[in-house]
């Protein structure tokens, strides 16, 4: 154990974010991304039992989001003609973001496959155990000053 860091961040996880770069890619999913198969050249680590806010709030302190692009943050759109209307955790995401991050947490909105197609650029997918839809959330790493 550490101080200062969250239980909940395995050895594993806390050694991929470590070995992070300015403008690698994060991927923090729900229980139904397919991390597997888009994650064949990611890092891909399964935090089951675990929601993707809890793991957002464990990482946001230790992992600066990219200030040298308009939108460090990413999710995935409602898919047209989805009746679920505006999933109500990415409200938990921007309260999240607005408290780690207030000067760097503007959202980009992708379409699904675009989603898809961005996070098979990410460095490191967390599969979480979120049963939430559309709660996946892609972070572009910054630099520490």
């Amino acid at each position: 154990m550490l101080k200062g860091i969250s239980p909940i961040l395995s050895p594993a996880l806390l050694k991929a974010l470590a070995e992070m770069g300015h403008g690698d890619r994060l991927v923090i999913a729900d229980g139904n991304f397919p991390a597997e198969s888009i994650g064949k050249n990611a890092v891909v680590i399964r935090a089951d039992g675990h929601g993707v806010p809890e793991i957002l709030n464990a990482i946001l302190p230790l992992f600066p989001l990219d200030s040298y692009v308009e939108k460090p943050v990413s999710l995935m759109k409602v898919v047209d003609g989805d009746n679920c209307g505006t999933p109500a955790i990415w409200n938990d995401y921007r309260r999240l973001l607005g408290r780690y991050e207030p000067e760097n947490s503007k959202i980009d909105m992708l379409e699904r496959f675009d989603f898809y197609e961005e996070a098979k650029k990410a460095y490191l997918i967390i599969a979480t155990g979120e049963t939430a839809i559309y709660a996946n959330i892609m972070l572009q790493k910054g630099v520490v000053i």
